[in-house]
């Protein structure tokens, strides 16, 4: 047993957390969960404090999750986990590589300068372009900048008649300000999160959806599932998430009848999956690679 001092950054109660949690007392016979919440800045001192312990102390942090809801409000979070890095505690990962991925349009934007193959996309203010977009696509998902498990996302059809989409863009521009469209890909009832640890390949699973859902996620009726994933396959994902320089990520990958595209990489999934669909336990996996890291850079 080591004798390192790591917190988790997560929702206090929620098993993702919990779990990782777990794993750290387990081997080194410490437990902190912090909730972002509940952090004060101190500006004059550069340290972050969660209820009576200083974090600046600790010896690492991992980033489970900065918020149960994504708004521009978790920017301000990463910005204070920023000052705790800046101190010298490392994070796991690293606050500003994980603050890429909270914004959709800054994480898919690193992706297509990247090369990594994405759905046709279009981000506008102007309501007349975004009913061009849809009447191009045919069919197109609108997405929030801040949202995960297709929380807020609204499915278009040109054939809908532009007064109707009209109006939903008009109460989705009330809410989020800006449209940001992805074409509509057919799933063929399934996409694939491909797991890395450390920039290394762990495993694959599929969220194999209801058939009453036009998305597969496990808020919708999903099922993971184990897939084997083939090089080329794998070499995609690899690519995907080398745009961030991530310690633990998932990357899920459609695969269409124009070849695989990949939606987006995540700072955060992939626990869940990688245990159900793949028997691996991703979340103690993340642990001793943390230690390894700390050991190796003390």
């Amino acid at each position: 047993m080591t004798n390192k001092r790591i917190a988790v950054i997560g929702t206090p109660g929620k098993w993702s957390t919990e779990v990782l949690a777990d794993h750290l007392e387990e081997l080194t016979g410490f437990r902190c969960v912090v909730d972002m919440s509940e952090v004060v800045l101190e500006l004059e001192t550069g340290r972050l404090r969660y209820r009576d312990r200083v974090l600046n102390e600790l010896d690492g942090v991992i980033i489970k999750k900065i918020s149960e809801i994504y708004s521009p409000a978790a920017d301000d979070r990463i910005r204070m986990l920023n000052t705790l890095e800046a101190d010298g505690v490392r994070c796991f990962s690293s606050p500003g590589q994980v603050g890429r991925l909270i914004n959709r349009l800054e994480g898919t934007a690193a992706l297509a300068d990247g090369g990594v193959p994405l759905p046709p996309t279009r981000v506008t203010e102007s309501t007349e372009a975004a009913l061009a977009a849809i009447d191009e696509f045919g069919k197109a998902i609108l997405k929030p900048l801040y949202s995960t498990k297709a929380r807020g996302m609204l499915v278009l059809e040109a054939a809908d008649g532009p007064q109707a989409n009209t109006q939903k863009l008009s109460d989705f521009k009330s809410e989020h300000g800006l449209f940001y469209l992805q074409k509509f890909v057919h799933l063929g009832g399934q996409d694939l999160g491909m797991v890395f640890l450390g920039g290394e390949y762990l495993c694959t699973y599929a969220r194999v959806g209801d058939a009453n859902a036009w998305n597969t996620t496990i808020n919708s009726g999903g099922k993971y599932q184990h897939f084997e994933a083939g090089p080329d396959l794998i070499e995609l994902g690899r690519k995907a998430q080398s745009c961030f320089s991530l310690d633990f990520t998932t990357v899920d990958i459609a695969l269409t009848d124009q070849g695989p595209v990949v939606f987006e990489v995540s700072a955060f999934g992939g626990f869940s999956g990688a245990l159900k669909g793949c028997g691996i336990d991703a979340a103690q996996k993340l642990c001793r690679h943390v230690l390894n890291e700390l050991e190796q850079n003390r």
